[in-house]
């Protein structure tokens, strides 16, 4: 979130407090005082979050007054109210501020928010002096000052805890897709190779007992075939299960040298082919590097060994700004702030439409006799590296004329540390 977006941000929430018009009707009552606002303040910005200004001093919400020009700087500082009852007979009576805005009444007292960071000032001025250096009106503003910080945290952690149901929500959603995935697998996938080595050990025992050694030497070579599948179906899921991620392995990663790092990977195959490789410029995002390098080789992967036999391979990666409300797939409400697109088309064989959704489950195989035999874990490996990065991955597709693959992905996943840091002020 840039500063821009902070700032804007703590506005609106501060607006939304229901009793903060009361705190600032309260305010100009109890003291006289014809304006109340309550600020957001940072080392060079002064803005008003909410305003009542019943002597026109011409200020709104979201109005700016230049920070060097007023009083907070010291407030801020010293991190002590500023009470003023008449100018003329203060410390205050050759200040600057004063002498600009023509107050002869101020009082200021500074907003901490929960994690001691500074917020802001409840302020009021007025042309008139007042009585305003009394306990109980420094009482009352103190304890203003303590039901907008409550308010500001409360509403930090409605945030957090709508993010944290959002997400484990989506967490839920990705489990029970993983688990009917993982039910057909050892309901089905797995149970053939084991089907195979029962049948083929039983022959291998007759053959053994009749000494046909020729035989008993095919079907040796069969159940060692036929376990080794199993072998390499169990460690596909193991590694499959272990693709998972954790906030601290994100760093920036440059997709562009991705791509390029994936291309030296599959030199060889795009040579074999004649492939025609077109990459347009691509966006650095946070990232788990690996994964990255993961997705981009098993897509690239996957529209090399899906290429018709008839026309030399033509891949095209390209991205684009996406704008959160064009998104068909709640990615975290667009809490997640800029999202963008990247497409990858080839002009591969296409796939058909009744096997779009069933290519990204684990083991799945296209019903086309003229594909090689793969794994059938690749695009599942996609999936599940795209859901890491709060992203969605989707398939379009034409029998003959090729598969486009469109990746959403937020610039940057936010975590649930980001309400913490969202709340530091900038270092204030």
């Amino acid at each position: 979130m840039s500063t821009e977006e902070k700032l804007a941000s703590d506005i609106e929430k501060v607006n939304k407090i229901p009793i903060v018009a009361t705190i600032l009707d309260v305010i100009c009552k109890a003291t006289g005082m014809g304006f109340a606002a309550i600020a957001r303040v940072t080392q060079d910005r002064w803005i008003a979050c909410s305003v009542q200004d019943d002597i026109n001093f011409g200020l709104v919400s979201g109005s700016e007054l230049e920070i060097e020009t007023t009083i907070c700087n010291e407030i801020r500082d010293s991190q002590r109210a500023v009470v003023i009852d008449n100018v003329s007979e203060s410390d205050y009576v050759n200040h600057h501020t004063p002498r600009i805005y023509g107050f002869q009444s101020y009082i200021s007292v500074p907003i901490f928010l929960k994690n001691g960071e500074f917020f802001g000032t409840l302020c009021a001025i007025d042309p008139n002096p007042a009585k305003l250096s009394d306990a109980k009106i420094i009482g009352m503003f103190n304890l203003f000052t303590d039901l907008i910080a409550f308010h500001l945290q409360s509403m930090d952690l409605l945030n957090q805890s709508n993010f944290t149901v959002q997400e484990l929500s989506r967490q839920l959603t990705h489990s029970a897709d993983e688990n009917r995935q993982y039910k057909h697998i050892s309901d089905h996938n797995l149970q053939e190779p084991l089907r195979k080595i029962r049948m083929f050990s039983d022959m291998l025992v007759v053959a053994t007992e009749a000494s046909d050694l020729q035989k008993a030497r095919e079907l040796a070579v069969k159940v060692s075939s036929s376990a080794q599948r199993f072998s390499m179906m169990i460690k596909d899921l193991s590694e499959f299960s272990d693709l998972d991620y954790k906030e601290s392995s994100f760093e920036n990663v440059d997709l562009n040298k991705i791509i390029t790092d994936v291309s030296v990977q599959l030199r060889g195959d795009l040579r074999a082919k004649n492939a025609i490789l077109n990459v347009g410029f691509l966006p650095s995002v946070q990232a788990i590097p690996l994964q990255m390098e993961q997705l981009f080789f098993h897509l690239i992967n996957n529209a090399l060994k899906f290429s018709r036999r008839d026309q030399i391979p033509v891949i095209d990666i390209f991205a684009r700004d996406i704008e959160v409300d064009l998104i068909e797939h709640p990615l975290s409400n667009g809490k997640a702030g800029k999202y963008f697109e990247i497409i990858l088309k080839d002009n591969g064989i296409g796939i058909e439409q009744s096997q779009l959704e069933k290519i990204f489950d684990i083991f799945a195989h296209l019903p086309y006799d003229q594909v090689p035999e793969g794994k059938g874990i690749g695009l599942s490996y996609c999936r599940k590296i795209i859901r890491n990065h709060g992203g969605v991955i989707k398939a379009h597709s034409d029998l003959d004329k090729g598969t486009s693959f469109s990746i959403t992905l937020p610039v940057r996943k936010k975590t649930s540390n980001d309400f913490v840091l969202d709340n530091v002020g900038f270092g204030l």
